[in-house]
This record gives C-alpha cells, structure tokens and sequence, in this order.
C-alpha cells in the first residue's frame, strides 16, 4: 500500500506524534501539538490532524484528549531525535493504576479480583472523565467507532447512561459493548459494526449498565 503523500507540515505533524508515542507511549494532545510547532490555535492542530485522517495516515478517535491512532505502528521511528523544547508531560504517565479485566464469569461483579489480569499505570491526562478500570475488547462489533479486537477500553462505573453514550452493558451471562439507547418498552445496544444485529433488552430480562467507555488505548502500545 503506497504511503499517502502529505505536506511538509502534515508531516512534520505525523512525526511528532510518532516521536511522542516512541517517548511517552501516548499520541499528543491537539494543544500540546499546538504549542510544540508554534501554532497561535489548537483549531489549527486540529485541521492538520483532519487533514492526515482523511488521507489515511492516522485515525482520530472522539471521546479522549489524546485520541489519535497511527495508522501503521510500525512506522514510529525506532530512534527519533529529542526535541529540544518537547512540551509533552511523557514523565507524567504513571498517575493511574487500572486494573485490566479479562473475561468476567457469569453473575459476578466485573471488577472482582479474579477478573483482573494486570495493572496498568497510565496517564490520567488521556481521559477526559476517571476510568476506574480497563477492559479487554473482543470482537468487531464497534470498529467503525474505532473500539478493534484487543483494544483496552477505559471505562467509569455507573449504573446509568444517556442515550447515544457507549456503554459496558451485562445482558444475562454476557458482558458487551454497545452504544446505548432506551425506547418507551425496550432498549436498544447498537453495534458500530453493519456486520452485527443491534440487541434489544426486553422489560424483565436480565439486563444492567456496567459502565461508561471514557477512552480507548491501542493494546500494542503497552507493550
């Protein structure tokens, strides 16, 4: 796949995330991005980061202040130069202590100690609401949000949700991520994927919000 052809600034910006995701392990946020290339606004940042979504160079995930994917991960460059005035917080990451919830057993609490694989210390700076855990997404149900396969997913306890939100909802014995919406006699878990059928949550079926999605992190970055 040939790579997209971008303009000198665009790809000045492409490798400043790369040089910030090498060093701290987290993309930039648009004002820190900002403030790196001399920029009098973060709107600027913003349309440049625009601009290399549309032509495929990363993906822009909504949600979280630093919510910007390489495309290709194999592109961070092994050795980047240190910038000279880096203004990222990359000594700042381990402010949080997540716990990472693997596969949770049917009629259990989500956050019992034995569904707990690992800790992860973490940046709180890449949410903006507390997560109080992560969790192991499995499937592709809500890729065109950009929630893949083996992605971690920062999520905030709450028994409550608005419409529209994407929630870690418990139906039965099974644990999903869907984005929520409750109808007058039903409710209703869309899936971001045309692959998959949205779940609709009949009155007295076993059925109960977990949490709230409040991040993302590309598992391969944690490694």
């Amino acid at each position: 796949m040939d790579k997209p052809k971008l303009t000198p600034r665009q790809q000045q910006i492409l490798e400043l995330i790369e040089d910030a995701i090498k060093y701290s392990g987290a993309p930039p946020t648009r004002a820190e991005i900002a403030s790196q290339l001399g920029f009098k606004s973060i709107n600027a940042a913003e349309e440049h980061l625009q601009a290399l979504a549309k032509k495929g160079a990363i993906d822009l995930v909504s949600g979280t202040s630093r919510g910007i994917r390489l495309k290709n991960l194999s592109s961070v460059r092994a050795n980047p130069p240190v910038p000279k005035q880096l203004t990222f917080p990359l000594q700042s990451l381990a402010q949080l202590a997540l716990p990472l919830i693997g596969r949770v057993a049917a009629g259990s609490p989500i956050l019992a100690q034995e569904h707990v694989e690992q800790t992860y210390h973490v940046e709180s700076a890449l949410f903006q609401k507390k997560p109080d855990y992560l969790l192991k997404v499995r499937g592709m149900s809500m890729k065109d949000v950009g929630i893949m396969d083996g992605d971690l997913l920062a999520v905030q306890s709450t028994r409550e949700a608005k419409n529209g939100q994407i929630v870690v909802a418990r139906i039965g014995e099974e644990v999903t991520v869907k984005r929520f919406q409750r109808f007058s006699d039903h409710i209703a878990l869309h899936p971001e994927n045309p692959d998959f059928q949205t779940i609709i949550v009949q009155p007295g079926e076993s059925f109960e919000i977990e949490g709230l999605a409040v991040g993302l992190i590309r598992n391969s970055l944690l490694m």
